[in-house]
């Protein structure tokens, strides 16, 4: 399908919002969604990896996650809502469960009083699901709404802390649209690859691209939209090594499916192969003389590289990114037109000198 059908498609098949995911936070470092088992990385807060997890899901299927968050220690359920974007926003009520006993503990059949949220109300605690397979959603087990960031000490707090949700972007690069706005930004960047996995026919460039390439994409694309994320990056990285055989490095369509390939790297929890990915097509999109893509390219880089959490690797790949950030601002496009997001990427680079600066003090 060329890009211009797919344009006309999309319009008319607006995406639905999925069910309600179930989010258990059993302790530190543990927790489930949507019987999906999540461990927090090394130095890493279990909020902050279940939140990560639910913002693959909102990119994955182009829509925002719904969930409700019990956390064992804080004896509470808060409904949440995480956009592809990771943004969150509070809508439900938070509600108090009993704290769950320790087994073999005297008094275990009794449950412990918990301190909640004022206005929060008595409810039995949240029976898990079966478990289901990674991306997949479940019913609605309760209220939609939004998202907190969770706290988790050694003691019953009164307990989540309502904020803007963190994401594997630690910091969000695009500021909030200007309702005044007239012309809408057009999606770039892993949002445009995103709407492009979601349209029920594949994107192509090339009459070519279309008669080789549908097939496969049409199978990876499938893979994405049902979560099944190792599965499309295998069948991705085939599709791309097979195309590259026989179009050629620089071929579009072999650089279009790189773009696929870097989202689900992405998605798939591997933020700096996409980085670095991206960045490679930022260059060769450059040295084509395509600002507009290159600069999408620049978009995709950004976002992987704000979800990179060792911040001597950020350093050292935002530093390429910056670079050829700033090497496009000096050329007619659109990473001239704006300069905001830029500032916002050197931003993080001080801010992450000074995380490193303190990870290697003794």
């Amino acid at each position: 399908m060329s890009r211009v059908s797919f344009e006309k498609k999309r319009a008319q098949q607006p995406v639905a919002h999925p069910a309600v995911v179930p989010v258990r936070v059993f302790g530190a470092g543990r927790a489930s969604v949507g019987g999906t088992s999540v461990v927090a990385a090394p130095g890493e807060e279990i909020q902050q990896a279940v939140l990560n997890h639910l913002q693959r899901l909102a990119i994955s299927i182009g829509a925002p996650i719904r969930a409700t968050i019990q956390d064992d220690l804080a004896g509470c359920v808060v409904p949440l809502e995480v956009s592809a974007d990771g943004s969150s926003r509070v809508t439900g009520q938070a509600v108090r469960v009993a704290a769950p006993a320790k087994p073999g503990a005297a008094g275990a059949s009794s449950q412990a009083a918990v301190a909640a949220p004022q206005g929060a109300r008595d409810v039995p605690p949240v029976t898990q699901s079966a478990p289901v397979s990674a991306g997949s959603v479940q019913a609605p087990t309760g209220q939609f709404g939004p998202a907190p960031v969770m706290s988790v000490t050694g003691a019953p707090t009164p307990a989540m802390s309502v904020t803007k949700a963190p994401t594997p972007v630690t910091d969000l690069l695009e500021p909030e649209p200007d309702p005044t706005t007239a012309t809408p930004t057009p999606a770039r960047g892993f949002d445009a690859v995103a709407e492009e996995v979601l349209g029920d026919e594949p994107v192509t460039e090339t009459a070519e691209g279309a008669e080789l390439l549908s097939e496969p994409m049409t199978r990876i694309n499938e893979a994405v939209r049902s979560g099944r994320i190792e599965a499309a990056a295998q069948l991705a990285d085939r599709t791309v090594t097979e195309a590259t055989t026989m179009l050629g490095p620089r071929h579009a369509e072999v650089l279009h499916l790189r773009e696929l390939s870097a989202y689900i790297a992405y998605l798939g929890g591997d933020p700096v192969g996409a980085c670095r990915q991206s960045l490679d097509l930022a260059r060769l999109r450059r040295q084509a003389r395509d600002t507009e893509a290159a600069y999408g390219n620049v978009q995709s880089a950004a976002t992987a590289w704000r979800a990179v959490r060792d911040p001597e690797e950020g350093l050292r790949l935002g530093r390429d990114l910056i670079e050829l950030w700033a090497d496009l601002t000096t050329e007619p496009g659109p990473a001239a037109d704006d300069p905001r997001p830029l500032e916002s990427a050197r931003a993080r680079m001080v801010r992450l000198t000074d995380r490193a600066a303190r990870a290697a003090r003794p």
